[in-house]
C-alpha cells in the first residue's frame, strides 16, 4: 500500500514537481522550496516527523494521502474501513497538520476520526487550494496530484487548525440543512403550482406542500428538542434570542453553522461569516470594499436577522439610519448592520451576558439667557 519516493515520483508526479524536482514542462512551474527550511531559524531544529504535512483529497467513494516531505502516497476507500487505515498510516508520522478541503460532508468522518487521534486538523476551502495551486504553476488535475497540492498549501501556508464541531453540533446542522433542503422544495413546488394547467396535478402538487410544511414543523420541532437536551446549547440559546432581532431559526443556525461564536475576535468571525468586507485596491485604483465568501447558510439567516434587528433592535435601528443618513447604498448598510449584529452577539456568548439595551443619552437642554 505504501509508495517510496522515487517510484512514487516517477509514476505519479513526475508532471508536477516535488520539492528537490525541476519539472520538464514549461507550463508547470516549480514551487517554492520546502518552507521547513525557513522554520528552522524560529523554531529551532525539529526531526522529519515533527514537520510533516499531509495533504488529504477527498471524494465521495476514495481518499488520496500525500506527505509533502516524504511523497508517501496512499488511495485508500472513503469507507469506515479506509478511514481506519488512514488513521493507521497518518498516526505513527505524527504529522504536524493534515489539510482536507470542504467537500460537503464527505471530509466529515476522517476529519472526526483525524480530531480523536490527536492529529491537527485543518478543513479548507476549496478554491483557496486551487488558487494556491494556479500560483504555483500546477495545471493539470487528478486526486494524487490534488493530495500533493494540498500538502503542499499545508507546508507553505500552515494553515490554522480550526474548532472542530462535536458530535451534538454536526446532527444539528444535518437537521438545519435538512430543513433548508425542504424549504426550497416548498419553494420549487410553489413555482410548479402557478404553471400547473391540470386540475389533477395542482391537487397532487397542493398534497405535497401541506405534507413539505408539516415536515418542516417537525424538524423545528427536532431542533428545538435538540437544544433544550444539552444545558450548554440552552444556555447559548438563551443567550442569543436575548438579542431583539434574534429568533429560534438565526439562534439555532449560528450555533450549528458558526460554532466558533464566542471563541474568536470580531474581525475573525466576521470573515468567517463573510460579512468583513475586503479591500480591491491596485496602484492609483481603489475599488470598491465587498465581502465575499464565508459560511453562506450563516450568513443568509443572518440577514433575515438583521432587517428584523432594523426594525426593533435599539442599537442596530439607529446605525442602520446613521449610514442611510450618511449616503449609504440600502444593502452596503444593511451589510455594515449584519456585521455590528454578528460582533454584538460574539461578544454576548464570550462574556457570558444577555442583551441590555444601550442607555440613551441625556439631552442636554440648553436654559435660555
Amino acid at each position: 500500500m505504501r509508495q517510496t519516493v522515487s517510484s512514487w515520483v516517477r509514476e505519479t508526479v513526475g508532471e508536477l514537481g516535488s520539492p528537490h524536482h525541476v519539472p520538464q514542462e514549461p507550463e508547470q512551474l516549480s514551487g517554492p522550496p520546502s518552507p521547513n527550511h525557513a522554520r528552522k531559524g524560529q523554531q529551532g531544529r525539529r526531526s522529519l516527523k515533527e514537520r510533516m504535512y499531509v495533504g488529504i483529497d477527498i471524494a465521495k467513494a476514495t481518499m488520496d494521502l500525500c506527505v509533502y516531505e516524504t511523497g508517501q502516497r496512499w488511495t485508500l476507500p472513503n469507507d469506515e474501513e479506509g478511514i481506519g487505515q488512514a488513521i493507521s498510516c497518518l498516526v505513527p508520522l505524527k504529522p504536524a497538520l493534515a489539510v482536507l478541503e470542504a467537500t460537503g460532508g464527505f471530509e466529515a468522518p476522517l476529519a472526526g476520526a483525524l480530531a480523536v487521534a490527536r492529529i491537527p486538523v485543518a478543513v479548507v476551502n476549496p478554491r483557496q487550494v486551487r488558487d494556491f495551486a494556479k500560483a504555483t504553476g500546477r495545471l493539470a488535475k487528478t486526486d494524487a496530484i490534488d493530495a500533493w497540492v494540498i500538502a503542499h498549501f499545508a507546508a507553505s501556508i500552515c494553515p490554522e487548525p480550526r474548532y472542530l464541531e462535536d458530535a451534538q453540533s454536526q446532527e444539528l446542522g444535518a437537521i438545519l440543512a435538512r430543513r433548508r433542503q425542504v424549504l426550497e422544495m416548498v419553494t420549487a413546488e410553489k413555482n410548479r403550482l402557478g404553471m400547473a394547467r391540470s386540475q389533477l396535478v395542482r391537487q397532487r402538487i397542493e398534497a405535497h406542500i401541506s405534507w413539505l410544511k408539516e415536515e418542516i414543523g417537525d424538524l423545528d420541532g427536532k431542533l428545538r428538542r435538540s437544544i433544550e437536551e444539552s444545558p450548554i446549547w440552552r444556555e447559548k440559546d438563551n443567550l442569543l434570542q436575548s438579542a431583539k432581532g434574534v429568533g429560534p431559526v438565526l439562534s439555532v443556525t449560528l450555533l450549528a453553522e458558526l460554532p466558533e461564536l464566542g471563541r474568536l475576535n470580531r474581525k475573525e468571525i466576521a470573515a468567517l461569516a463573510g460579512v468583513a468586507p475586503f479591500n480591491r485596491d491596485s496602484g492609483s485604483m481603489r475599488g470598491k470594499r465587498t465581502i465575499w465568501g464565508g459560511r453562506a447558510a450563516a450568513r443568509a439567516a443572518l440577514y433575515m436577522g438583521t432587517l428584523a434587528a432594523i426594525r426593533s433592535n435599539p442599537a442596530i435601528r439607529p446605525f442602520y439610519q446613521r449610514l442611510c443618513a450618511a449616503g449609504k447604498a440600502k444593502k452596503v448598510a444593511i451589510t455594515a448592520c449584519m456585521r455590528k449584529l454578528l460582533t454584538i452577539l460574539n461578544a454576548m456568548l464570550r462574556d457570558g451576558r444577555k442583551w441590555h439595551d444601550p442607555i440613551p443619552k441625556p439631552k442636554i437642554m440648553l436654559s435660555p439667557s
